[in-house]
């Protein structure tokens, strides 16, 4: 095996280390039994060069545990070393604050280095940084001053950084340094972050990168949650938060799978549903010209009738909440020429507009700052709007089917009669294309970055394109979509999960990555004509439908014995 580090000596472990390096011949292992050098030998040669990695990686956990005695036993009887000789010195100098021996170092540690004269640069500068800052803790200013006269400055290094150090000489005193550099101290938490940094120069055969062995098995248990279907729950990456000892499965019964409650208070056909970008309330539009406002127990997932407002004469079909979840835009089908903005909080109708009985303007959106938003339809029109309900601008001829901002508010999204999303710059009157279908676009939402979009296909279902590259990702199995209106969403935890409604009255869900179904709810007994996932609760969501329903879906232990049924079918 090639010398790839040797381990450090401390108390009782120095003592069995010199034990061993007397003679050359024998040392004594964890059992009290005797390994001769030949054991160790022929031990290091039977070992592949993966258990030697594994025999390190254990070796450094150890050591951070400060079991330092069993550190110095598995590397001796072993035969394998934790670190380069150098490296470990090195280690050993830097934490001591023995600047010059660590300086000196560096010149042994050159030939292990790859670009070993630009990289020991950089390594000699964090090292005389440690060392200024620490001067200057102290008190001692012209030693400081001399270090970094004499000492940083010729380097001829991230002179910008030397400026700034320069003015730390002003800080009154040491808490007042600390906060100024945003530096913990002379000791060992910031040496050791020190060597944390300096260990990224150097090759793992000559000193393993900090934690190495947590890295991976932080890596296994993402690579577990990633194949995980209902990986649903917020780890954190802590792997505190799961067993090591068997792979990790999410339980379905925490999935929304069942129906938490059914609300039956619209008395017609129910378009649309749309959570608060808050999570605290919901939204429903129906056909019956009333849109239903919501309030949402985040924890018990019941949804209580806040307000219900009248007057919709063709029927609420489209729903967009303001980004601080106070306003609420209401549009109609196809022949609605009006949109109404509410404001919530105070339930007052804010604005009522309509600039033409002949328009259609059945979709809207809010732009990212939620000073303006926009609002079109299929005849045609397509305006932009400010806060208050003011139409100040127009594009003329555009066909809007479904509407969406980019998120970084440089232009409206639009699905048209042509069977494509357009991209609309108001400000420069310029438009581009995004992406083309073969079939019409009956709607599309886009994730919460902006570089997704879920799109209904008449007769085709759901496909999920990357705008970024402007390419068809994946087309979902199971769904069934005629020339119906439904919304489909992205949800749960990091938007993994894609739902819709289908006109077989069932809602579908997938993993992002799956194209099949990985659940199906089944309950509604006319076509669901959308869902939608609360933003702010991975395991709540709504779907409503024609037969005058909204229903809430969660997990088990949220049911209620009283609910009437509502069932999900495994695929």
């Amino acid at each position: 095996m090639q010398s790839n580090g040797c381990p450090q000596h401390n108390g009782e472990s120095e003592e069995i280390a010199s034990t061993s390096r007397q003679n050359g011949s024998c040392s004594a292992t964890a059992n009290g039994e005797v390994a001769t050098l030949e054991d160790r030998q022929h031990l290091l040669k039977t070992m592949s060069q993966a258990d030697q990695d594994v025999v390190r990686l254990i070796g450094q956990h150890l050591r951070g545990l400060g079991l330092n005695r069993t550190v110095e036993l598995l590397m001796s009887e072993s035969g394998c070393m934790l670190e380069h000789p150098a490296a470990a010195k090195f280690r050993g100098h830097v934490m001591d604050g023995e600047w010059e021996k660590a300086d000196h170092d560096l010149n042994e540690l050159k030939m292990l280095i790859e670009d070993s004269c630009q990289t020991t640069l950089k390594m000699k500068f964090l090292i005389l940084e440690q060392k200024y800052l620490e001067f200057l803790e102290e008190g001692k200013n012209l030693d400081a001053l001399q270090c970094l006269r004499h000492e940083l400055t010729p380097l001829k290094f991230n002179t910008e950084r030397v400026h700034e150090l320069s003015t730390y000489m002003m800080c009154n005193n040491p808490q007042d340094l600390r906060e100024t550099s945003d530096w913990e101290g002379k000791g060992i938490v910031s040496r050791q972050k020190l060597i944390e940094k300096l260990q990224s120069f150097l090759p793992p055969t000559v000193m393993l990168p900090p934690r190495r062995l947590q890295t991976l098995l932080s890596q296994a248990v993402e690579l577990q949650t990633d194949q995980c279907l209902y990986h649903n729950t917020k780890l954190d990456n802590n792997l505190d938060a799961v067993s090591l000892l068997i792979d990790h499965t999410c339980n379905r019964d925490q999935f929304p799978c069942n129906t938490i409650q059914i609300l039956n208070d619209h008395c017609d056909e129910v378009w649309f549903c749309r959570f608060s970008p808050d999570g605290t309330k919901l939204a429903t539009g129906s056909k019956d010209g009333t849109l239903i406002i919501w309030d949402v127990d985040m924890y018990t997932f019941e949804v209580l009738m806040r307000r219900a407002y009248e007057g919709h004469s063709y029927g609420v079909s489209y729903i967009a909440w303001h980004p601080d979840s106070k306003y609420i835009i209401a549009c109609g089908p196809d022949d609605c020429a009006e949109v109404w903005l509410w404001n919530v909080e105070t339930s007052e109708l804010k604005a009522k507009m309509s600039q033409s009985p002949e328009d259609s303007l059945t979709s809207a959106a809010w732009h990212a700052d939620g000073k303006e938003f926009f609002t079109g339809g299929t005849r045609g029109q397509f305006y932009q709007c400010d806060q208050d309900g003011n139409f100040f601008d127009n594009w003329e001829g555009v066909r809007v089917q479904c509407l969406a901002c980019q998120h970084d508010g440089k232009a409206v999204l639009a699905a048209d009669t042509h069977n494509r999303i357009r991209g609309y710059n108001f400000e420069d009157k310029s438009d581009f294309h995004i992406l083309q279908e073969d079939h019409p676009v009956m709607s599309f939402t886009l994730d919460e970055t902006g570089k997704l979009a879920l799109l209904n296909v008449a007769t085709q279902g759901v496909h999920l394109w990357d705008l970024k590259d402007r390419c068809l990702l994946r087309k979902f199995q199971g769904v069934t979509q005629g020339f119906y209106t439904i919304h489909s969403c992205f949800g749960g935890l990091n938007q993994d999960f894609i739902a819709s409604g289908s006109e077989d009255h069932k809602v579908y869900i997938w993993h992002i990555r799956k194209e099949v179904p990985i659940t199906v709810l089944e309950g509604h007994t006319r076509t669901v004509n959308c869902v939608h996932w609360n933003p702010k609760v991975p395991s709540m969501l709504a779907s409503v439908s024609d037969d005058g329903t909204i229903r809430i879906w969660g997990p088990l232990d949220k049911t209620k014995k009283d609910n009437e049924s509502g069932r999900s079918t495994p695929v």
